[in-house]
């Protein structure tokens, strides 16, 4: 995997001449974070060297370099999922390819189902730890020492002053903002009630199909680490609300205007 990303690094450099210090990866809906950059240079993915094309609706398929007050940023327009098919190496690739073009911190969002009663639809949930259910894992394998060490410390996956910094910015832009533990499962399938449930019962907020494999690789690397889940819909012990992916999307819309900003502001000020 080393040679295979720097010919990718190779390629980016040689294209871009652009050395970012954030990375972002945009989930489900919220692709046009974009637009709050001052954009350089965008390569969509089928044209990078050994990266993975999305798949999923509304997840649009580049990196767009660019500029957010004066600081340099890299975003991912669509992440890869492994119930698309890929591997975990392949999902977890373009995290790989960000900490060697020289990014030191990664936000990461995502779309996930509610448990927490104190949650609606459209809450923004800063995530401060996590639970990883997902049948494979991103480090199992040769550990190539070149990436990070054999065994990762994930005492703090999420930079906790990355998520005071955060807090403090919601307050003064009264955004409300909760904070919780995110679960994931491999998907495609939305939870089934009993799923919900024991989402609930081993003490978790939200559950989702993403996010993990990155951040357990960017810790793998010693990048720091922020991430946000948009609550698109809710389960809790009693009833299940039906949902389609459309509605996902359209909830993540309705609070995207509130995370752009955040996120934004964020990487301004940290």
């Amino acid at each position: 995997m080393w040679e295979q990303v720097q010919q990718t690094v190779d390629f980016i450099t040689e294209k871009t001449n652009f050395t970012p210090e954030y990375g972002v990866i945009l989930g489900t809906g919220l692709g046009s974070f974009t637009d709050e950059m001052t954009i350089d240079y965008i390569l969509p993915y089928s044209e990078i060297p050994n990266f993975p094309i999305s798949t999923v609706q509304g997840h649009k398929g580049a990196l767009v370099f660019g500029t957010i007050g004066d600081k340099k940023i890299v975003a991912m327009q669509g992440r890869f999922h492994y119930y698309e098919g890929y591997t975990m190496q392949e999902v977890t690739f373009p995290v790989r390819v960000m900490k060697q073009i020289g990014i030191e911190k990664l936000v990461v969002s995502n779309a996930s189902g509610g448990v927490n009663p104190n949650f609606q639809v459209g809450t923004i949930m800063l995530i401060k730890d996590h639970v990883n259910m997902m049948p494979e894992h991103p480090l199992r394998g040769k550990n190539d020492e070149r990436f990070g060490p054999r065994f990762v410390n994930m005492s703090e996956p999420y930079s906790v002053k990355m998520i005071a910094k955060a807090k403090e910015i919601a307050q003064e832009l009264d955004i409300v903002v909760q904070e919780g533990v995110y679960l994931a499962l491999q998907g495609p399938t939305f939870e089934t009630l009993a799923e919900y449930r024991m989402v609930k019962a081993i003490g978790c907020d939200c559950v989702g199909m993403s996010t993990v494999p990155e951040v357990i690789v960017a810790r793998h690397m010693d990048m720091e680490v922020f991430g946000l889940s948009v609550i698109t819909d809710m389960g809790d012990a009693e009833n299940i609300e039906a949902v389609s992916h459309q509605e996902v999307l359209e909830a993540s819309k309705k609070a995207e205007p509130h995370v752009r900003l955040l996120i934004k502001e964020l990487i301004k000020q940290y």
